[in-house]
């Protein structure tokens, strides 16, 4: 299976440079202003980020109006207690009719732009703005309805799979692939908000492409690049992280979004972690090999006449590296030198005495 960033290089013309392929996440950080989502369009494009990820739903896509019981958010751990669930998806929410521009926007920029779908209502509208990829998040991860409404766009696929057990997460790879997709990644997610980087338990991620025979990835809801940077190491082929710009400003997503700079900063870093990994070499590179001549070898360190002993004291093992390697010391200690050598002199066999030998 081709990663995202193979496939969308084919279909609309992204760099193939092996790095992953890094997704802003504008979520409800516009703060209800389209000029604002305009903005981190603009902001993020900067970053060099592949792609713009925005969310698609309306509170009543997503609960009921209600402020009784398990509607209200009492969590004291919480960004967002004491908060309706209604609400919140209230103000989180982008507008449907912002959709257009935010994705012309984008395309003006030259960064792709796609979205999450949380009802199938949602699926086709972004249908009807042609979207090159889909996002499911990880609480909809068990939406197998939703799913499979995704599946069967034929466009490529990205699931959260935050909080989801085995069982769960194979049901809704098989619900993805039996209906028609092509092109699935999977990214291991941490559902709290921030997650701190000893709950993000990268060494799981793998396993999702290992087990499924798909694509993975990370959704990173830790602050700063550290945990992406190590994601990159481990395989990560797409990494997704909160865009803001200005976390000052507020925003229902703003405690754990990165501003420009650090977004830049993800992007150098990942690119530098995906360069890194290479491949098996032994040896030293062609960059190196210059640097044979510095490395430790054998010297005459004082004036010898013919039939000297080489000892400890007159054969040493120094810088440069144009004499004997350091390996042929042992063997060398004791014999003689076959004609006057000179202080300074890389050690040769045919230094040696011959009739010694």
């Amino acid at each position: 299976m081709l990663t995202l960033r193979e496939e969308l290089s084919k279909t609309h013309g992204i760099a193939n440079d092996g790095t992953p392929f890094i997704i802003a996440e504008m979520s409800g950080n516009h703060n209800q202003s389209l000029d604002r989502a305009l903005a981190i369009v603009d902001a993020a494009a900067a970053t060099g980020a592949d792609a713009l990820k925005i969310q698609t739903f309306t509170a009543d896509s997503m609960t009921l109006d209600l402020s009784e019981g398990e509607f209200t958010i009492t969590d004291p751990k919480s960004l967002w207690v004491g908060r309706t669930l209604y609400s919140l998806y209230q103000e989180a929410k982008t507008p449907a009719e912002w959709h257009k521009p935010i994705f012309d926007r984008a395309k003006e920029k030259g960064i792709l732009a796609f979205s999450t779908p949380f009802s199938e209502d949602a699926v086709e509208l972004l249908e009807s703005l042609d979207v090159p990829a889909y996002k499911i998040a990880s609480f909809e991860a068990i939406d197998l309805p939703l799913v499979r409404c995704v599946a069967e766009t034929g466009k490529p696929m990205i699931i959260s799979t935050g909080m989801a057990t085995p069982v769960e997460i194979g049901e809704a790879v098989e619900t993805a692939l039996s209906a028609g997709c092509t092109n699935l990644t999977l990214l291991k997610c941490t559902s709290s908000y921030p997650a701190s980087p000893e709950n993000t338990n990268l060494v799981t991620m793998p396993l999702l492409g290992q087990t499924w025979g798909v694509n993975y990835g990370l959704s990173d809801h830790t602050m700063g690049t550290g945990v992406s940077v190590a994601a990159t190491a481990l395989g990560a082929s797409v990494i997704e992280k909160h865009f803001i710009i200005d976390r000052s400003e507020g925003g229902v997503d703003s405690a754990f979004s990165l501003e420009p700079d650090e977004f830049t900063a993800l992007m150098v870093e990942t690119e530098r972690a995906a360069q890194a990994m290479g491949k098996v070499w032994w040896g030293g590179t062609a960059s190196e090999q210059a640097g044979r001549k510095k490395r430790r070898s054998l010297y005459i360190a004082h004036d010898l006449k013919a039939g000297d002993v080489l000892t400890p004291e007159n054969l040493r093992r120094i810088r440069p590296g144009l004499g004997l390697a350091p390996r042929h010391y042992d063997v060398l200690i004791g014999r003689q030198v076959g004609r006057d050598v000179a202080r300074g002199t890389p050690m040769s066999w045919d230094l040696l005495d011959q009739e010694q030998n």
